[in-house]
C-alpha cells in the first residue's frame, strides 16, 4: 500500500535484520544513494523476468551471457548456426577468450519472449556450454529499419 505524489509510490516494508544489513551493504558497496534506488532495480529485473516466463509472446530485449569450453572451433561454430536459426532475435554478439581455455560470449538479442527462450534452450544444449544466462527487460530498442509504407522518392512526398 503506497501513497502516490509526483509520480512516485512510497512503500514501507519489514524484512529480517540480517537481509537488511546485507541490502545497506550492497547499497554501499555500489555507491547508490539510496535503499530505494536498489529496490526499484532488483523489482526491474524480477518484473522482466517474470515477464519472460509468464507472458510468452511479450517482446523482450536483452542479452543472453554465455560461457563455454572445449574445442573452441567446433563450440564456436555450433553456436553460430544456432544464431543463425534466430536471425531476426539477435542483434549481436561479442567474444572474447578467458583463461583456462574458456571463452565468453555475449548476445544482444530481441524478441517474443516464447523465441527467446527456445533461444537459450537451443545455445544450452550445445556440448561445451557451462553457463548461460538470459537478462531481458521489456523496454525496446527502437526498429532498426523500417519498411515504407508509401512510396517516397528523395526530398518527395508521393
Amino acid at each position: 500500500m503506497g501513497s502516490e505524489s509526483a509520480g512516485l509510490a512510497r512503500l514501507s516494508m519489514s524484512l529480517p535484520a540480517d537481509l537488511f544489513r546485507q541490502l545497506d551493504m550492497m547499497v554501499e558497496e555500489r555507491g547508490l544513494p539510496s535503499r530505494s534506488q536498489l529496490i526499484a532495480e532488483l523489482i526491474r529485473h524480477a518484473l522482466a523476468e517474470h515477464e519472460a516466463f509468464t507472458r510468452p509472446d511479450e517482446m523482450l530485449a536483452g542479452t543472453i551471457t554465455i560461457v563455454y569450453r572445449g574445442d573452441r572451433g567446433r563450440v564456436r561454430h555450433q553456436l553460430a548456426q544456432t544464431q543463425a536459426d534466430y536471425l531476426k532475435e539477435v542483434i549481436s554478439s561479442q567474444h572474447v577468450f578467458l583463461e583456462d581455455d574458456q571463452s565468453l560470449e555475449v548476445l544482444l538479442v530481441q524478441g517474443p519472449a516464447s523465441l527467446l527462450k527456445e533461444l537459450c534452450d537451443a545455445l544450452r544444449r550445445v556440448r561445451g556450454v557451462h553457463q548461460l544466462q538470459l537478462v531481458t527487460t521489456t523496454a525496446l530498442l527502437p526498429p532498426l529499419y523500417e519498411q515504407e509504407s508509401s512510396k517516397q522518392t528523395k526530398g518527395v512526398m508521393a
